[in-house]
């Protein structure tokens, strides 16, 4: 067996940097605009609704393309797809920087999230290619989780501050010099890595499951304002799961399909994928409704109220860094668990909240805290179990699953939970009392989503083999014992 040398350690050192500094990046982008929208549109004389294109443009192309995306790479080259999508960032990036009227900020976005579609899966199965199943990947994992949601908490924050110093440009002109050095540097640190033999997609597949998804994205968008019981609302979403039932069909007879429906009828991948769904939506759900509570009832500033959810990246980041030992001494399962019923007891800590400005604040503080350290547990664990027993010409696929799930569960979270708040009394004539009473309502169901899924997982979840296994009778390596070990308690 060839040692590992110093050389190759100075390489993975320096996958792993560009590959996290690419994925904090993308999860900056997605949160760092959305915090100068009013600004935008008081320079660019664009409405609320004009601005909220900004917003659904970006979530249409990212979530309608990144399954496709993800297999592409597998069949073509992910190193070639992660720069082609570095490139198209950092352009996009640019020229929303530069634009001067609502079309062109509209293309930007639209190219923005293309790259995002294009790049995320890519990414992320270089990460899962470029270190063995086991310690070594889950580590790998564990600090992208922790990028991420500090990524996701620091744009907001950052949003702001480059908004009222520099001017809402700089949320864009941000991402310029981060993209320009992650492409001078990975071509010579990054492997290629693809499927040894190249298949030929499956069109009609991808053509419908981007048509589904696209269908999805902006029926759970039109919900957000036209209402749940909208034509408009009921037509898109009825056309999205009928296109889902129709993929399913293709994938079911072809001979080449996109997403093999064996890899998706797996516990490990179709539950760890609803657990990341779950996660996902309740968190971005649950800190809509915290917005509301802090400046509908406690009256605090949008300083403030930004202010009181750094304590949540704060958690998050931790959680992110310490995820992989917990994965190597509990499993992937119990993980997963532990850090849904974290997310789900926070939620419903909150029942606690009154008037009180000083309680409510440290009560979010805390409890935020507590969630988000919870919400990187799953993240972790959740990409770790739809990555696990894989091929790694399969990786692609499941990096493209799951970045999909996050994609659709930042879209779904805040319109269903703001539904629910809506039809428990909050409005915009209502008063502190009633949107206290919504804001409570809606994060008992949050916390319900998340227990429920929970024991879904404890249910149903069986630990998947390693693709080695899988392949041949070679025993199985420590590390991936164990975790069957545990993981079938």
């Amino acid at each position: 067996m060839a040692l590992h040398s110093p050389t190759d350690s100075r390489r993975d050192t320096g996958v792993l940097v560009v590959l996290l500094a690419a994925q904090f990046m993308f999860a900056l982008d997605f949160s760092i605009v959305t915090v100068a929208l009013p600004v935008i549109g008081a320079d660019l004389d664009m409405g609320p609704s004009q601005l909220s294109w900004i917003v659904t443009l970006f979530a249409l192309s990212a979530a309608g393309l990144m399954l496709l995306m993800g297999r592409v790479g597998d069949y073509y080259g992910r190193k070639k797809l992660f720069l082609v999508g570095m490139a198209l960032l950092t352009l996009g990036s640019l020229v929303g920087g530069l634009a001067q009227d609502a079309s062109v900020i509209y293309a930007a976005r639209v190219v923005q999230g293309v790259a995002t579609a294009i790049t995320t899966p890519s990414a992320l199965a270089l990460l899962t290619t470029s270190f063995p199943e086991g310690p070594a990947r889950n580590r790998a994992l564990g600090l992208n989780g922790a990028l991420l949601s500090l990524g996701f908490a620091a744009g907001s924050v950052l949003g702001g501050v480059l908004t009222e110093l520099l001017g809402w440009r700089f949320t864009f002109f941000i991402n310029v010099p981060v993209g320009i050095a992650v492409l001078l540097v990975a071509p010579f640190l990054i492997r290629e890595s693809s499927e040894p033999s190249r298949r030929r997609l499956d069109v009609p597949g991808a053509v419908t499951i981007t048509l589904a998804l696209l269908a999805l994205v902006l029926g759970l968008t039109t919900a957000e304002d036209a209402g749940w019981a909208s034509p408009t609302t009921i037509g898109l979403l009825a056309a999205s799961a009928a296109l889902f039932v129709v993929f399913w069909v293709i994938e079911s007879r072809s001979s080449h399909p996109l997403a093999a429906v064996t890899i998706l009828r797996r516990p490990s991948v179709a539950l760890g994928n609803l657990a990341g769904l779950a996660t996902f939506a309740m968190e971005s759900g649950k800190v809509f409704l915290l917005t509301i509570y802090l400046q509908q009832v406690l009256g605090a500033s949008a300083l403030q109220t930004g202010v009181a959810f750094t304590v949540l990246g704060a958690g998050a980041f931790t959680g992110g860094v310490v995820a992989a030992r917990i994965i190597n001494r509990v499993g992937a399962r119990a993980t997963l668990v532990l850090g849904l019923v974290l997310q789900g007891a926070t939620a419903l800590s909150f029942l606690a909240l009154g008037h009180g400005f000083a309680s409510g604040y440290a009560t979010i503080l805390a409890a935020t805290a507590v969630g988000g350290f919870g919400h990187v547990l799953v993240i972790v664990s959740y990409t770790v179990a739809v990555t696990s027993g894989l091929p790694d010409e399969e990786q692609g696929l499941a990096t493209g699953l799951t970045a999909m799930t996050q994609q659709v569960a930042f879209t779904l979270g805040t319109p269903v939970l703001a539904a629910v708040a809506i039809a428990a009394g909050v409005s915009v004539t209502a008063t502190p009392d009633q949107y206290l009473a919504g804001v409570k309502t809606g994060l008992v169901v949050d916390a319900l989503v998340l227990l429920v899924v929970a024991g879904l997982v404890l249910a149903l979840y069986r630990v998947p083999r390693p693709a080695a296994a899988s392949a041949s009778a070679a025993p199985q390596d420590a590390a991936a014992a164990h975790d069957s070990e545990v993981g079938a308690r």
